[in-house]
């Protein structure tokens, strides 16, 4: 059973830079054609995917949010982080992390409880 666990801050100031961590037990995150992502759902609106970082290292961001997002990984802990810099108010979420396949990237199989995050002064 793959279990993943995040954790960080729960409140930011605009213009810092939100840093989560994701620990993955139960499972490595270099298994072979696992991607493991960061999504995130705002008050009162749907999901948004942020990024991934695949089993080998590559990495992929959402457009909207590359410019200020960067996902990576220590494999000696089994965990990955995101960090997004240059917060606003606007990127209060609860923040998860989670696990697909990598042929159906969008079809998470293990989520993470998800993290609030307040971005505020």
């Amino acid at each position: 059973q793959v279990q993943l666990q995040e954790s960080g801050p729960g409140l930011v100031k605009p213009s810092q830079t939100l840093s989560l961590t994701c620990t993955v037990s139960g499972g490595s995150i270099t298994t072979n054609n696992y991607y493991w992502s960061w999504i995130r759902q705002p008050p009162g609106k749907g999901q948004e995917w942020i990024g991934y970082i695949t089993y080998s290292g590559s990495t992929n961001y959402s457009p909207s949010l590359k410019s200020r997002t960067s996902i990576s990984r220590d494999t000696s802990k089994n965990q990955f982080t995101l960090q997004l810099s240059s917060v606003t108010p606007e990127d209060t979420a609860v923040y998860y992390c989670a696990r697909s396949p990598a042929w159906v990237a969008t079809m998470y199989d293990y989520w993470g409880q998800g993290t609030q995050v307040t971005v505020s002064s």
